[in-house]
């Protein structure tokens, strides 16, 4: 960085031979965080979901800017609110290079950049037949905590098993973590460098997004129900249809899922060891297009639909 926050433009320098990755995200109350969520975890949520945009892109993130329109002059909202973004960008060593404040609802953008060696960055493009489906992490989670939180019915399916009030308690509090303070996998991303042909963050839900993955790379997918990786606290609460469908099409993981050739799998796993992060192994791409998710039983199974749509009515 030449020149950073204070003049009219930062100068951003990136490292010789290095691509500059760019990527931005717009977070509205009432679309992507509650009203009464709490500042600092809208906060680090607006700059994790631009973080996780990077990490999927296996790139390393360097600076970034931020736009915030307030309907009032709140200086206690506004300084718990940059305690959790800039908590997260000292994690990470991200560098506030620049923004506007501005009155009006309130609505935050923030703009990441990072840099990647360019023929080390995995594209929605690159997958293939005959590679494997992997996703970090686990999913589900905030969809369920979202649905606890909205009261929708899905909160109230039935338990896998009996929980003490204890238990019940922490898995509470963990579900309504992974929706509020997601966990950008940049770490994971830099692990698989060269190693992930295709990536793609799981914003919207696990189908929508691999769906994009296929629709770029001319091909289909074919995923094992049963192989989606789930929480303690997600299985404590939901069996069955229910869990499938949060976990296929609920949205908010922020995991990532990626393609990679069949005989890089124990690389994989060993990269993401190394991260301390679990890995699955879900499925793999075949001809043809689309996504088939396979039950148990071998049937195809569908969630009604694919994941989060911003415009209902036209495609995801």
């Amino acid at each position: 960085m030449a020149l950073g926050i204070g003049d009219d433009a930062a100068l951003l320098r990136p490292p010789s031979g290095q691509a500059l990755a760019v990527t931005t995200d717009t977070l509205n109350e009432g679309v992507h965080f509650l009203r009464d969520a709490a500042p600092a975890d809208i906060g680090s949520k607006a700059l994790a979901v631009n973080l996780s945009d990077l990490a999927a892109m296996a790139a390393e993130p360097a600076w970034c800017t931020l736009s915030l329109s307030l309907p009032d002059p709140d200086t206690a909202w506004l300084d718990a609110f940059l305690d959790g973004f800039l908590m997260l960008a000292g994690q990470h060593r991200v560098a506030l290079v620049g923004g506007d404040t501005t009155r009006g609802p309130l609505s935050l953008s923030v703009t990441v950049l990072g840099f990647v060696p360019e023929a080390q960055s995995p594209r929605r493009a690159g997958a293939q037949v005959g590679d494997d489906v992997w996703v970090t992490g686990t999913l589900g989670d905030a969809a369920l905590a979202l649905a606890d939180s909205s009261n929708d019915p899905v909160a109230n399916a039935p338990v896998g098993s009996a929980d003490s009030h204890a238990d019940s308690d922490s898995h509470t509090d963990y579900l309504q973590q992974r929706l509020h303070r997601p966990t950008p996998r940049v770490a994971a991303g830099l692990a698989l460098r060269g190693l992930a042909k295709a990536m793609i963050d799981v914003s919207d839900g696990l189908m929508a997004d691999l769906g994009h993955i296929l629709e770029e790379s001319g091909v289909g997918a074919e995923l094992a129900i049963e192989a989606l990786p789930a929480s303690p606290a997600l299985a404590a609460r939901v069996q069955g249809e229910t869990r499938w469908r949060l976990q296929l099409a609920g949205g908010d993981d922020y995991e990532l899922c990626f393609s990679a050739a069949a005989d890089r799998r124990a690389e994989i796993e060993s990269a993401l060891r190394a991260c301390d992060l679990p890995v699955a192994r879900i499925g793999r791409i075949v001809a043809g297009s689309g996504l088939r998710a396979l039950a148990p039983d071998g049937r195809e199974w569908r969630p009604g639909h694919a994941g989060y749509n911003h415009f209902p009515g036209t495609p995801s």
